[in-house]
């Protein structure tokens, strides 16, 4: 069995939620985290007590929608740390609302961060990991890549097709030596759905999360996906609380 420690992860919506989670739990076990996020003081704050436990933790101002910002927080963890070995497209957006709504605005920003900010993840380190000759993408979808039900048609397209670029960089790259991850949490503790302007939604979504699993355990799965042998690409996580229907 490999070992995370060592390894140099770059994590994008690393301020909060699942992405915070899989920072501490990564840098708890000896691997070199960067952390990329808009909101650099909780980026700040987090990499000080990471480094302050002994942990190695850098960060930089990161809006996945624009490329080039992508490009330089890539940049970050090779000048930093001489390769990426992890790159972990976990920053995404779920404001829910009916399609009669019209909330185009909306449906723009989750495409932009959700799909658009995949792909640069994508675009930023394919070529850094093709020329080291390894490394390993994780996206962070979610079981609405599986289902979709009233409120989530959007949010749910945009996972749909995190899971669809999710497998084919997977048979694009595996040839390179690159690992390809794709992580369909539930119910998970995070502030995802404090984005939620649309009160039907909103309420559906109360009742909906009244079950639900902490962060930590899908930073535990992260984990799991990473340390297996070089020759190992664990493609498909999906993880739901145990209480659920759905």
């Amino acid at each position: 069995m490999s070992s995370v420690k060592g390894k140099v992860v770059a994590i994008t919506g690393a301020s909060s939620g699942i992405g915070e989670a899989a920072a501490r739990l990564l840098a708890q076990q000896g691997a070199h985290v960067v952390l990329g996020a808009r909101r650099t003081d909780r980026l700040e704050t987090l990499a000080a007590v990471l480094n302050g436990e002994g942990g190695s933790a850098v960060y930089q101002s990161l809006n996945v929608v624009h490329l080039d910002q992508m490009e330089s927080f890539i940049d970050l963890a090779v000048s930093r740390f001489g390769r990426v070995d992890v790159i972990l497209n976990n920053a995404g957006v779920m404001p829910l609302s009916p399609l009669e709504a019209l909330k185009v605005d909306e449906w723009n920003r989750m495409i932009d961060v959700n799909v658009r900010g995949v792909l640069h993840g994508i675009a930023a380190g394919l070529p850094v990991m093709q020329k080291q000759g390894f490394g390993q993408f994780i996206n962070i979808a979610s079981i609405g890549a599986y289902e979709v039900s009233p409120t989530t048609a959007v949010y749910c397209a945009t996972k749909h097709a995190v899971r669809a670029i999710s497998e084919g960089l997977r048979q694009e790259a595996g040839s390179s030596g690159i690992r390809v991850t794709q992580i369909s949490p539930g119910v998970t503790e995070s502030e995802l759905a404090d984005s939620i302007s649309d009160d039907t939604a909103r309420q559906v979504m109360k009742e909906y999360r009244r079950i639900s699993i902490p962060a930590i355990s899908i930073a535990q799965a992260i984990v799991y996906a990473i340390e297996q042998p070089p020759a190992v690409d664990v493609n498909e996580i999906i993880i739901r609380p145990t209480a659920s229907g759905s």
